[in-house]
C-alpha cells in the first residue's frame, strides 16, 4: 500500500487500527456506527499487507451461528473491497470466494458454534474477525483463541451489546488485557451516517421506550425494565430553551466525585408536575481548582441557589468563596428512598437530549437483583446515580422525609 493511499474509515476508529502491540482490536456499539463496514475493509487491508510481505494464509471471518454464506459477512467484505479501487485491483472476487490476485491469502467464513473443530485445521490463520459477537460463549472463545496462533496474528471483535456480563463483554470490554484495544462506536461517531437511517432513528426515538432506543442506537445493554428505578417515568425530548421562564424557579444540584466518580451539576425546573432536565455538567477526575469552570458551563449557575452533597463541606466552602450560592442539602435516614419516591411522583420526567449523562443514568440506574433467581430486590445498585443524586439534592425542601429529625451527614 503506498504512503498516499487513503482509507474511508471513521476518525474514532483510526487509533484502533494504528495502535501497536495489540492482538485484540474490538469495537462495540449501536446501529449505523459503520463499525462492521470498517472492520470488513480493514480485513482486506490486512490481507493485502500480508500478500505484499510474501505471507500466505487465511483471513477467517466468523460468527457464532452461520449456516450458509448468505449469513456470513462475505457481502460486507466484497462491498468494502470494491469501494476502494486500489484494493479491488489486488483481489480476485468470485461468487463464493475472495482471495488476493496471487492466491496467497484467501478468506474463510465459518460459524463458531458448529465448526470450532474444523477451524483448528485451517492453515495459517493470519487474522480472525468475529462479527456479531455478543452471543459467542466463553467456551467458544477459549477454544478459538489458541487456534489463531501464527506470529503476529490478531483477533478482531465487533458486537452490539445486549447483556451486561456476556462472555464477549467480560473479555473485551469489562476486563481487557494490555494486548487489547476497544472502542465504542455509535451512529453519532459515523461521519457518513446515511439520511435513510437518520429517518429510522428519529422514528425510533419517537416510538420506542428510552431503554430500547438506547440499545438499538446508542450501544446500551438491553436492560430489565423491572429493575430500572425510573422505568416508564422518563423520556428524552427537546423543549424550548425559554420554557423554564414559565416555571416558578430553576433548580441546581451538585454531586461531588470521589476517586473514579464524576462531579456533576444539573439544572432543572418543574412545570405542571413535570420535571424538565435541561443542562448538565459532568466532569471525570476534575481537580478542585477546575470546579468553578465546570459549574460555569451550566447557564445560570452563579445566579441561582445550588444544593449539593453535604458529605463534602470543604468543597462547598471553596465553591462559595468562588462566588457560587451553594449550600448542603439535608440528608436523613431513608432520604434516598424518599427522593426516589418523589421523582416517581412526577407525571413525567423530560430529559433534554443534550443531557446525555443524565439520560444514560436514567437508563442504567437500577435496583439490585438476586444473583441466583434474578428477582428484583428493594436495594439500589451503585454506579449510575451521580446525576440523579445531584437532582435529588436540588429538590432539597421539596422532598419530604418520613422523619421529623434531620441528620446532616
Amino acid at each position: 500500500m503506498s504512503e498516499t493511499a487513503q482509507l474511508p474509515i471513521p476518525a474514532k476508529l483510526a487509533p484502533l487500527f494504528t495502535a501497536t502491540g495489540k492482538r485484540y482490536r474490538c469495537s462495540h456499539g449501536g446501529r449505523g456506527s459503520a463499525k462492521t463496514r470498517t472492520f470488513a475493509l480493514m480485513t482486506a487491508v490486512k490481507a493485502y499487507q500480508s500478500m505484499m510481505n510474501g505471507e500466505s494464509g487465511v483471513i477467517l471471518c466468523a460468527r457464532e451461528f452461520m449456516n450458509s454464506l448468505e449469513e456470513s459477512s462475505m457481502q460486507e467484505v466484497k462491498q468494502a473491497i470494491l469501494s476502494v479501487p486500489w484494493l479491488a485491483a489486488n483481489f480476485d472476487i468470485g461468487e463464493n470466494y475472495i482471495r488476493t490476485t496471487d492466491r496467497s491469502v484467501r478468506y474463510v467464513f465459518a460459524g463458531l458454534r458448529h465448526n470450532l473443530d474444523s477451524i483448528k485445521s485451517k492453515a495459517r490463520i493470519l487474522l480472525c474477525w468475529v462479527d456479531e459477537a455478543e452471543s459467542v460463549s466463553e467456551t467458544a472463545w477459549t477454544k478459538l483463541t489458541p487456534t489463531v496462533r501464527e506470529e503476529d496474528s490478531e483477533i478482531w471483535v465487533t458486537w452490539n451489546p445486549e447483556r451486561d456480563g456476556s462472555a464477549t463483554d467480560k473479555r473485551f470490554r469489562k476486563s481487557p488485557g494490555d494486548d487489547c484495544i476497544t472502542v465504542e462506536m455509535n451512529y453519532s461517531d459515523n461521519p457518513w451516517f446515511p439520511k435513510v437511517l437518520e429517518g429510522d432513528r428519529l422514528n425510533d426515538l419517537r416510538r420506542l421506550d428510552p431503554a430500547t432506543y438506547a440499545w438499538v442506537w446508542e450501544g446500551a445493554y438491553l436492560e430489565n425494565s423491572d429493575k430500572q428505578v425510573l422505568a416508564g417515568k422518563y423520556r428524552i425530548a427537546e423543549f424550548s430553551d425559554t420554557l423554564w421562564k414559565e416555571a416558578e424557579r430553576l433548580f441546581f444540584g451538585g454531586d461531588f466525585g470521589f476517586a473514579k466518580d464524576p462531579n456533576t451539576l444539573i439544572r432543572s425546573f418543574i412545570l405542571h408536575n413535570r420535571l424538565y432536565i435541561e443542562y448538565e455538567a459532568y466532569g471525570l477526575q476534575t481537580e478542585l481548582d477546575h470546579m468553578p469552570a465546570l459549574y460555569d458551563s451550566v447557564p445560570g449557575s452563579r445566579d441561582w441557589p445550588i444544593k449539593a452533597d453535604s458529605a463534602r463541606p470543604e468543597t462547598i466552602s471553596y465553591l462559595r468563596r468562588k462566588g457560587f450560592d451553594i449550600s448542603a442539602a439535608k440528608k436523613w435516614q431513608g432520604s434516598v428512598e424518599d427522593g426516589v419516591a418523589h421523582l416517581r411522583g412526577f407525571d413525567e420526567i423530560i430529559i433534554h437530549p443534550r443531557c446525555k449523562n443524565v439520560a444514560r443514568e436514567a437508563r442504567m440506574w437500577s435496583y439490585k437483583t438476586d444473583r441466583i433467581t434474578g428477582e428484583v430486590l428493594p436495594k439500589l445498585a451503585d454506579g449510575y446515580e451521580h446525576c440523579w443524586d445531584a437532582i435529588r439534592y436540588s429538590l432539597d425542601g421539596h422532598i419530604k422525609g418520613r422523619s421529623t429529625v434531620w441528620d446532616i451527614m
